[in-house]
């Protein structure tokens, strides 16, 4: 398993954005875009993957025990900062709003078509072939 695996297992169990784990990152003073972390997240195959180093990996763990736990002079609950992930999380929801109009029919010309122009007739490349394949053989 690699360092990369690791870090997408603890993102989705986490439930972490990249904006949240630049803030963690953070925490440690290691500074890092949201464009390194999506080239770290790609697959292996992709052109622009990267592979996550032991110093990235290991900066990230300790910025999430200080996110998580807090520090000695301002501890926290975990999983009340778990919760708040759930709580941040970005949801699209549609505001659906019914429809006020009546069905009016609506009056409209009708335009007719343009007739189009016959194609004209091409002739065949090649002759219709009779086969003689020993089928109905007529006695000369």
């Amino acid at each position: 398993m690699t360092n990369n695996d690791i870090f997408k297992k603890l993102r989705v169990a986490l439930q972490l954005r990249d904006d949240q784990i630049v803030e963690i990152l953070e925490l440690v003073d290691f500074r890092v875009s949201k464009g390194e972390l999506g080239n770290i997240f790609r697959k292996e195959d992709h052109p622009n993957y990267v592979e996550c180093g032991d110093q990235l990996l290991r900066n990230f763990l300790n910025g999430l025990v200080i996110h998580l736990r807090g520090t000695k002079e301002n501890p926290k609950n975990p999983m009340d900062v778990i919760k708040s992930h759930k709580n941040d999380a970005p949801t699209e929801k549609r505001e659906i709003k019914p429809k006020t109009e009546s069905f009016k029919k609506q009056t409209t010309t009708f335009k007719p078509k343009p007739k189009k122009k016959p194609l004209p007739k091409k002739e065949p490349i090649v002759e219709k072939v009779r086969f003689k394949n020993g089928k109905n053989k007529s006695k000369d």
